[in-house]
């Protein structure tokens, strides 16, 4: 099981640390996407989204309080998926249905961040291949 979960850590952060060099490297470019779909502070949110989905996507990676990695994770993802991905002010059919998809992805990735927020709290150090245990203690 453990080289199960290791493999599945690395699958699903993979998309997080791509987005992260993204953030990070196409700060200014991002930030005026960010602007244009309401958000304040653009430049500061999208460099802070950066950092925050790199450490934890680090975190989920290498198992380092693999628990707090993916919280960070899933608090990204819920409030991304509703400032940048609101379908529902979209007047475009095509538009609207490309919002809507990335809407619904990050729902879901903030799903499987919670389940595995769960999943290494409740593990605990019962769960190899991992740095340290979890920093929460869920049962």
């Amino acid at each position: 099981m453990d080289v199960l979960v290791l493999i599945g850590r690395v699958l699903f952060v993979l998309l997080f640390l791509n987005s992260a060099v993204g953030h990070l490297t196409q700060t200014r470019a991002l930030a005026g996407y960010a602007q244009s779909k309401g958000v304040p502070a653009p430049v500061a949110a999208t460099a802070g989204s950066g950092v925050l989905i790199l450490v934890g996507a680090v975190s989920v990676l290498l198992g380092v309080w693999a628990d707090l990695g993916a919280l960070l994770l899933a608090v990204f993802l819920f409030p991304t998926a509703l400032l940048m991905h609101a379908f529902w002010k979209e007047s475009d059919p095509q538009a609207r249905q490309t919002e809507s998809v990335n809407f619904l992805k990050a729902i879901s990735l903030g799903g499987a961040a919670l389940m595995l927020l769960a999943f290494f709290s409740y593990a605990g150090h019962d769960l190899g291949l991992t740095l340290t245990g979890p920093l929460f203690h869920i049962r």
